[in-house]
């Protein structure tokens, strides 16, 4: 049975992303960065996180202009995500294209740790069930 929870606001933001996000996305979609699972405006508590890798616990945040302005309400935002078990990673829109392989790399090298110090495959971490799929190299970010 499909959950009663009104979607409107992460529709919106899907439909709305910025730049930043749509191309970002196209590197995140499909399980094409190391074959984890990313969701796009996902909730978690009161918030929509751009992106965010359940079975890893890993939120991605893209920061433009407007954040300069907003430090307080973002450090609040990441310790209460932070305070869920997630951790947050937060690049500025301009990194997205002028360093798109640095910020892929350091997506990567975080979720390669999580792999590196997750329990074995029997033991309980997270609710969600073990990524599937084809793991792609970390130097290869076309797939």
């Amino acid at each position: 049975m499909r959950s009663k929870q009104d979607h409107s606001r992460e529709r919106s933001l899907r439909r709305n992303q910025t730049e930043a996000e749509k191309f970002l996305w196209q590197h995140l979609r499909d399980r094409r960065l190391l074959g984890f699972k990313f969701r796009r405006q996902h909730r978690i508590a009161n918030y929509f996180p751009d992106f965010v890798c359940l079975s890893a616990l890993l939120i991605v945040e893209l920061d433009g202009s407007q954040h300069v302005d907003q430090t307080k309400y973002d450090a609040v935002r990441t310790k209460t995500l932070e305070s869920l078990g997630y951790r947050v990673l937060r690049f500025w829109n301009d990194d997205v294209f002028i360093n798109t392989a640095l910020v892929l790399n350091t997506i990567a090298l975080d979720l390669q740790a999580f792999r590196a110090t997750a329990p074995s495959p029997g033991a309980a971490r997270h609710p969600l069930p073990e990524e599937r799929g084809e793991r792609v190299h970390c130097g290869d970010f076309s797939q």
